[in-house]
């Protein structure tokens, strides 16, 4: 039961995910695109927009699937398969999905602060990323757990933030106002919820070897006594 909201969580994003996939198809077809891409056109480099625009929603399809996988106990526990798994999604988020991301940003609906919002998002994925994969390699766990977390948390975004707009738009709240609050406020609270997380973490961890000490240097006089 006290595994239940990390598993809804974990299938809510996972049906996320799925729904954008499943929207986004459109974007491949070039006799009819869907009308965000048609609104979009014309931009200023559309051939490398365009192919952005593509290798992002590809490179997001696999890569945010592969990393709630990569948080589940059930491959955490398969040693050998985490560990490609993490490489391969790794791969494909620094090479396809931050790049691609970058581009698209500097068009994105919302004006200059959802750019920069994105490219924040971005850079965020990035560092995190590659500090993931650095301490992986070096076998520090907790460094690597709060690494992933973020990329996972800034990941998200894609999705808490399309929901969120379309909350605001049923509010009526102004357009060019919805896009910057949809975007930065996931964007931050993912940040902070996993800082939050973190912190909770680190404190348990100090909290629980004075405990795990105490007990043993209680054993050895529990013996004697018992003898």
């Amino acid at each position: 039961m006290r595994h239940l909201p990390r598993l809804a969580l974990l299938a809510l994003l996972f049906a996320g995910s799925a729904f954008i996939t499943a929207s986004s198809l459109g974007y491949f077809d070039d006799e009819n695109l869907p009308p965000f891409v048609i609104e979009k056109l014309p931009v200023r480099f559309e051939a490398l927009w365009l192919g952005s625009l593509r290798v992002h929603v590809l490179a997001a399809a696999l890569s945010l699937p592969s990393c709630l996988l990569l948080m589940t106990r059930w491959l955490q526990r398969r040693v050998a398969a985490h560990r490609w798994l993490g490489r391969a999604t790794g791969a494909v988020i620094l090479v396809g999905l931050v790049p691609s991301g970058v581009v698209l940003a500097f068009d994105a609906k919302g004006g200059p602060l959802v750019t920069v919002g994105f490219l924040l998002s971005g850079a965020l994925i990035a560092y995190f990323m590659v500090q993931g994969i650095v301490s992986a390699r070096r076998r520090e766990l907790l460094v690597h757990r709060r690494a992933t977390w973020h990329v996972v948390a800034q990941m998200s975004v894609a999705v808490t933030s399309r929901a969120l707009l379309l909350a605001l738009e049923a509010a009526a709240m102004d357009p060019d106002v919805a896009y910057v609050v949809a975007l930065w406020g996931p964007v931050l609270a993912s940040a902070a919820v996993v800082e939050l997380l973190s912190l909770t973490s680190e404190r348990n961890r100090r909290e629980d070897p004075p405990v795990v000490a105490a007990r043993g240097a209680l054993a050895p006089s529990l013996v004697r006594v018992g003898r």
